[in-house]
């Protein structure tokens, strides 16, 4: 028997996108670089009036640099389209076949991609916001923050603002130096190798001078501690250079539940990102 609880939940989720269907479009497995494969693709939810540009959120997922795709996350591209955001997820490669620049280059190209042809879709090309969760958050600062993937994309860094949600990862160094050597730590060094200078090379935490966009950060009151720690860091790194940025603690959330609330597109963070979107000029 289903928990009557689940399935309230489960019934306001269905309405939910039957609502969001009636105007959202969605157009899927896109490559974005001449590499015809799964890991190089991105999707795009838009609004069927495609006459008035809007702002546009790319979303790099998370999972530990070593799984997750884009289509898990249809949900955010559906609520953030039919709050009239043109809203784009993207696959990246993932370890132990990339590793952490390559899956910067990756969302740069990505990020490229939606440069030049975002407007077909309604998106103002003017106006492209990056969003990431976990290692999502990571690889959207470090392309953010460190020229070299852009540089390498052939384009000038078009990133409006960052959108960060419970990042994890900005200072590898830090946490590869101090963390447990558990199952974990062995996966994440697929990702950065074993190297100290590595690790360094691949923390947007020590890139921020490089930092001119507005950020949000979020992260929850239970994640991990060292997302908490770098979080708050990053962000008085930031007021200390004077880059506009704002920073929300939720109140009962974990790790994975900081991203999971947004299933549901009554969710406070909307709220925050839409606030955010509304004040870049």
């Amino acid at each position: 028997m289903i928990n009557p609880k689940y399935a309230l939940m489960l019934f306001a989720l269905l309405s939910q996108v039957t609502l969001l269907a009636a105007k959202v479009k969605v157009e899927k497995d896109i490559n974005y670089t001449d590499q015809k494969e799964e890991r190089r693709q991105l999707n795009v939810y838009y609004q069927k009036d495609v006459s008035r540009p809007k702002d546009v959120i790319i979303f790099i997922h998370g999972g530990s640099w070593s799984s997750g795709k884009k289509d898990i996350y249809w949900w955010l591209g559906r609520n953030m389209a039919g709050k009239g955001v043109v809203t784009v997820t993207i696959n990246y490669g993932l370890a132990p076949q990339s590793q952490y620049m390559q899956m910067g280059d990756d969302c740069a190209q990505a990020v490229k991609w939606v440069q030049s042809h975002i407007a077909d879709y309604g998106g103002d090309p003017s106006r492209i916001f990056l969003m990431g969760h976990s290692a999502g958050g990571h690889l959207a600062e470090l392309i953010n923050a460190d020229p070299q993937y852009f540089k390498r994309a052939g384009i000038k860094n078009p990133v409006k603002g960052l959108i960060l949600d419970d990042p994890f990862g900005l200072d590898m160094k830090e946490y590869m130096s101090t963390a447990e050597k558990d199952d974990s730590y062995t996966d994440f060094l697929r990702t950065f190798s074993s190297d100290p200078l590595t690790w360094e090379k691949a923390s947007p935490l020590f890139y921020v001078k490089n930092i001119g966009n507005p950020h949000l950060i979020f992260y929850g009151a239970k994640t991990y501690p060292a997302i908490q720690i770098q979080s708050a860091r990053l962000n008085k790194l930031l007021e200390a250079e004077k880059v506009p940025t704002a920073v929300y603690v939720i109140k009962g959330k974990k790790h994975v539940g900081m991203i999971a609330q947004m299933i549901f597109g009554n969710n406070q963070l909307y709220g925050y990102i839409l606030g955010f979107l509304a004040g870049i000029k």
